[in-house]
């Protein structure tokens, strides 16, 4: 199951080689002077929109001149989708109206990798030129790029600067062959944006609503290094983020392992078994692999997944692929060692988890995870700029700056409630969830419950907490105190109604969900 779109290369008129990219629409603004005053750079991309199954009552389908030659087109109907329909909403965002193209081909289709936890949005390219399009002022939202100037772009690329977005990349600069010799192995799905930054969703025991970790593979073409610097941690041809995939991957791991240079640098953001649990097949396959990672990391990584020597980093370390240039980023805050990496050619942070696809990352209180390090790691990515942000799990996100101040606003919305709930009389940790997350599913209030007690640390470091409210005695809330009232919320809440009114049965239920929240609890933070 996928949705689909449709990608417009809609070429120059009077170039062939020039094809239109559009100015993309920003995310609304947050209407809070702090937040917007973090402006993310132009992104530039092809035209597109949904690409929606044609329906019976719908008008005939429109006749295009599809070459459907290619592999790709083995993939997808296009009778079965309502181009006309699409066609017109891409004409009505360039301000054409409905225009009737001549001569549209079919370019290529292309299947997202699965990264959840979202259906995959698959895309159909159509190649083709409008009539009078030489006659409209493209000057500020639109502008005519040939492949080569858009690589130029990519390459050339400044912290504030203009960006290309994915279509353009996965639609015509990744056939153009730019940054990677190294093919990823058949029959394994991926991605590759920012250019040369090859995601595979790999499937993993990481927390709902994901079920993936995104593995980061770099393989470039080997550039000489003219600077002639020796002020690299660690030189290698190819480097692997996070092989967190569980053991029924591990097949798919060992082919992509076996298939990248030897001298291989593996990367570790943080501890958690689904950004770990692979590395016993590296080190099986390549036993040479340099393994990084935070010293605080490395304690808490078994010796059945990683027996061999590693080289520990701090952050402000750089890393030499192939010639391209990574910077080790100290982000502390989902864990006291976590770690994240800067790619110099593209700008783009691997940020681990410290954000996620879709929803908030959860910190782990039980590895140092700290709600006031957590700020500071995000003004910090703020200040960084990145071009766009690789998260271990769900897709690349390419408004970084607008997601950062998200979870800004997010915190600090959750802060303010907290607040509100201890001066409506919350004493206790169940108390304050059940105020803060009224309009959340119960299954998700222990998880939440480790951010709450965090922020409330938060709170009080900034002693803004009501001077009655008593750190110790609402501590001593967080252990059973919590779970058992928990318990007893969820199985009441969610249960007595769907199975009678047997009480055996509701006490079985009961035990059974407290079996549950314990193993949970003991996975979530023995991670």
């Amino acid at each position: 199951m996928a949705t689909h779109r449709l990608a417009l290369i809609i070429q120059n008129p009077s170039n062939d080689d020039e094809f239109l990219l559009v100015k993309q629409s920003r995310p609304p603004k947050f209407h809070d002077e702090e937040y917007d005053s973090f402006v993310d750079s132009d992104l530039w991309d092809l035209p597109s929109a949904q690409l929606n199954p044609l329906l019976a009552e719908s008008e005939p389908p429109v006749e295009l001149e599809l070459a459907v030659s290619h592999s790709e087109s083995q993939d997808v109907d296009l009778r079965k989708f309502d181009i006309r329909s699409a066609l017109n909403e891409v004409f009505g965002q360039l301000g054409f109206g409905a225009v009737d193209g001549g001569g549209w081909k079919f370019h290529k289709y292309v299947k997202e990798a699965a990264f959840g936890p979202d259906l995959p949005v698959n895309t159909v390219f159509i190649v083709g030129k409008l009539v009078a399009a030489e006659d409209k002022d493209f000057r500020d939202s639109y502008r005519w790029k040939s492949v080569r100037s858009c690589l130029n772009w990519i390459l050339e690329v400044k912290p504030h600067g203009d960006r290309v977005g994915p279509l353009v990349v996965i639609g015509l600069i990744n056939e153009s062959s730019i940054s990677t010799k190294w093919k990823v192995p058949p029959a394994i799905n991926y991605q590759e944006y920012p250019p040369g930054n090859i995601i595979i969703p790999m499937g993993s025991r990481t927390l709902r609503p994901f079920h993936t970790t995104n593995l980061v593979v770099f393989a470039p073409e080997n550039v000489s290094n003219d600077s002639g610097e020796n002020n690299f941690i660690v030189r290698g041809d190819a480097l692997i983020v996070d092989p967190g995939c569980l053991s029924e991957f591990y097949g798919e791991l060992e082919k992509i392992v076996t298939a990248l240079p030897r001298r291989l640098v593996v990367f570790v953001t943080h501890h958690h078994p689904d950004h770990v649990d692979g590395l016993s097949v590296i080190q099986k396959c390549n036993p040479d692999a340099t393994l990084l990672a935070h010293e605080k990391t490395m304690h808490r990584i078994s010796r059945d997944v990683w027996s061999l020597g590693y080289t520990p980093v701090t952050g402000d370390e750089d890393i030499d692929i192939g010639g391209q240039r990574l910077r080790v980023i100290f982000a502390p805050g989902h864990t006291d060692g976590h770690m994240a990496l800067l790619h110099a050619n593209t700008h783009s942070l691997i940020v681990g988890d410290h954000c996620v696809g879709q929803g908030s990352a959860t910190l782990d209180i039980k590895a140092g995870g700290n709600m006031s390090e957590y700020f500071q790691t995000t003004y910090k990515f703020l200040e960084l700029s990145p071009h766009a942000l690789i998260p271990m799990h769900g897709r690349v996100n390419v408004w970084p700056k607008q997601m950062l101040c998200g979870y800004l606003k997010n915190r600090r919305s959750r802060e303010a409630n907290i607040v509100k709930a201890i001066e409506g009389g919350a004493k206790s940790l169940f108390d304050i969830i059940v105020y803060v997350y009224s309009d959340v599913d119960r299954r998700a209030w222990i998880a939440a419950s480790s951010n709450v007690r965090l922020h409330v640390d938060h709170l009080a470091q900034q002693h803004k907490l009501p001077k009655d409210f008593s750190i110790q005695k609402f501590k001593n809330t967080c252990g059973l105190h919590f779970l058992s009232r928990w318990i007893w919320a969820y199985g009441s809440g969610s249960l007595s109604h769907q199975i009678g009114k047997s009480p055996f049965l509701v006490a079985g239920v009961l035990a059974g969900i407290a079996g549950i929240a314990v193993l949970y609890c003991q996975r979530k933070f023995t991670k």
